[in-house]
């Protein structure tokens, strides 16, 4: 039987694990959304020990990082398609976010960011005063 080998399909594969395509991110997979006074950020991290993330935030940018430890090198490995190292994301947050009260957690392979929004954008009500001169049109 005689097979066509293509040279770039393993290139094209090696890449689309590592920098991932639109349909499917290879690292750090991310869903953000609102709820009420605050954002909300998970990442999908499975495999990840808590130990190895770190979370830097700097003015209104927050950076992640998490590290998958390689593999066992006396393990034959049939398939390897997860990546492994160190990666990392950073979200650059509005300037509406309050980044001094963020708070992490980490469970079951997800990071979870919560960002409250900033006590200056909120939205406030205004009262208005009624001025106590009143002027008496003579007709």
């Amino acid at each position: 039987m005689l097979m066509r080998t293509d040279p770039f399909r393993e290139l094209d594969r090696f890449a689309q694990q590592v920098l991932g395509t639109a349909a499917r991110p290879a690292v750090m997979p991310m869903d953000a959304w609102r709820e009420g006074e605050e954002f909300v950020v998970e990442f999908d991290l499975p495999g990840i020990e808590a130990d190895s993330l770190d979370i830097d935030i700097e003015r209104n940018v927050v950076t992640v990082r998490a590290e998958r430890p390689g593999v066992d090198p006396n393990r034959e490995m049939l398939a390897s398609e997860r990546p492994r190292g160190v990666f990392s994301r950073q979200l650059v947050l509005g300037e509406n976010l309050d980044t001094d009260r963020i708070a992490a957690s980490y469970d079951e392979g997800v990071l979870r960011l919560r960002v409250p929004v900033a006590e200056k954008a909120k939205p406030r009500k205004i009262s208005v005063g009624r001025s106590e001169s009143r002027e008496a049109i003579n007709a």
